[in-house]
């Protein structure tokens, strides 16, 4: 066992190793994966998965999914990315991240089978790997796996044992892997649907509907399209959200927006799918799960006094969302926003959504190479959405500045990129 300052060293070179393979960016195929896992006796043939894949709501859905099967008595273990505080919170068992300790210990294990490779495993591929050996050491009964980017070529789709393939709403994003039109990105999200093994699809536009269900009819896959219909909120307010779903009356949800609740209804459909497949997931689970879920970034109260949501959406749908959502939890109020982005996103679609909700802007640099500078951001606010905007150093500042500018009575929104979510949150104390 190492002390506790040993294994802060450690998990500081453990993290340098494995984002020392960023510059190879994303390389379609799985290949790389497949020989990766192969040197590692192929830990995800002993899991069972839930593979979900989406532009939007995947990682919502997920956590969904994962808090009910957790309470239904089930070891669980959850993949996502990207995090918002901690690497560690990308591997999860049972709500739990995966400690620094057992972090290095699978860093040290698969880095010289990942290093003797002719070809070297990008890095998510690399995170992939080492999550599947972590879950088959914490021997997880079942794994919420999310995408990470698009589906058929994706390295978590080197799984065959899956118990359910999940589908998302889907938009435009990524476009230069995935395709221009949202039914050439649905096809390739339905790459993660599997011969035989049901499909569960969050209600969209026609024909992306037409191209998911042409795939699962190719694989012999029954496709579930969730159930919408059975949705009836009942109260909804920033404290959380309560509704009921076909006989399902007075379920708890804490995340907010009606969004979430076609999320809910989309992970309430597969826990059916689930249970025809022999989980026993009982009513009693089915309530706590949804009323103990946390995905944080998500139109998140941080604060009261000012008001300080956080919100990482960051594609026009995520957009669209925060515009329905500050209409039905602060309607006709103004609001400071507070916010960053990535420079290859089209922010400018982005921003203009939000003219109507905004007093003022201060704008950051997210950490993250991708990212636009705060001084450019300002500068287009300034100038082609004629509302003051001022460029900070630092997040930090940003969150002070923003909360003095919106005052006791005000309100502060936190947006455009996940990458500063972490930094806002600490920033407020959160």
């Amino acid at each position: 066992m190492c002390d506790k300052e040993a294994i802060s060293t450690n998990i500081s070179e453990a993290l340098q190793y494995i984002h020392s393979v960023s510059w190879l960016g994303t390389i379609p195929g799985l290949s790389r994966e497949r020989a990766l896992l192969e040197k590692l006796d192929n830990p995800e043939q002993a899991l069972k998965f839930v593979h979900i894949a989406g532009t939007n709501g995947k990682g919502s859905t997920a956590a969904m999914l994962a808090s009910m099967l957790r309470r239904a008595g089930y070891r669980t273990g959850l993949y996502t990315s990207p995090y918002i505080l901690r690497f560690n919170e990308r591997m999860q068992v049972n709500g739990a991240p995966i400690s620094d300790e057992a972090l290095c210990d699978l860093t040290e294990y698969v880095r010289p089978f990942a290093d003797a490779l002719p070809e070297h495993p990008t890095e998510f591929e690399l995170i992939t790997a080492m999550g599947f050996e972590y879950f088959r050491r914490e021997q997880c009964d079942i794994v919420v796996c999310e995408v990470g980017m698009g589906g058929d070529w994706d390295a978590t789709n080197v799984i065959e044992n899956t118990e359910c393939a999940v589908i998302t709403n889907i938009g435009l994003d990524h476009t230069k892997y995935l395709g221009d039109t949202v039914e050439a990105i649905a096809r390739t999200k339905a790459g993660i649907v599997k011969p035989g093994r049901p499909c569960v699809l969050y209600r969209q536009r026609a024909s992306v509907e037409a191209v998911i269900a042409k795939a699962c009819r190719e694989k012999g896959a029954p496709l579930i399209r969730a159930d919408f219909g059975a949705l009836a909120p009942v109260s909804d307010a920033l404290e959380g959200q309560r509704f009921d779903w076909g006989d399902l009356k007075g379920l708890s949800l804490p995340l907010l927006g009606a969004h979430q609740l076609k999320n809910a209804a989309t992970a309430l459909t597969t826990v059916g799918v689930l249970r025809e497949r022999g989980w026993d997931i009982p009513e009693s689970a089915i309530r706590q799960g949804l009323a103990e879920v946390a995905w944080p970034g998500r139109f998140q109260v941080l604060r009261k006094k000012p008001l300080f949501i956080a919100d990482g959406g960051h594609n026009p749908q995520c957009l669209a969302a925060l515009e329905a959502a500050l209409r039905a939890y602060l309607p006709g109020q103004k609001l400071v926003f507070l916010c960053g982005c990535m420079a290859d996103k089209d922010y400018g679609d982005m921003f203009r959504r939000l003219r109507p909700f905004a007093r003022a802007f201060v704008t950051v640099t997210p950490d993250n190479p991708r990212a636009l500078p705060a001084r450019e951001l300002s500068a287009y606010i300034t100038e082609t959405l004629r509302l003051p905007a001022t460029p900070c150093d630092s997040v930090a500042g940003g969150v002070a500045l923003a909360s003095e500018m919106a005052g006791p009575g005000g309100a502060v929104c936190a947006c455009g990129s996940l990458y500063m979510m972490g930094e806002v949150m600490e920033a407020v104390g959160k």
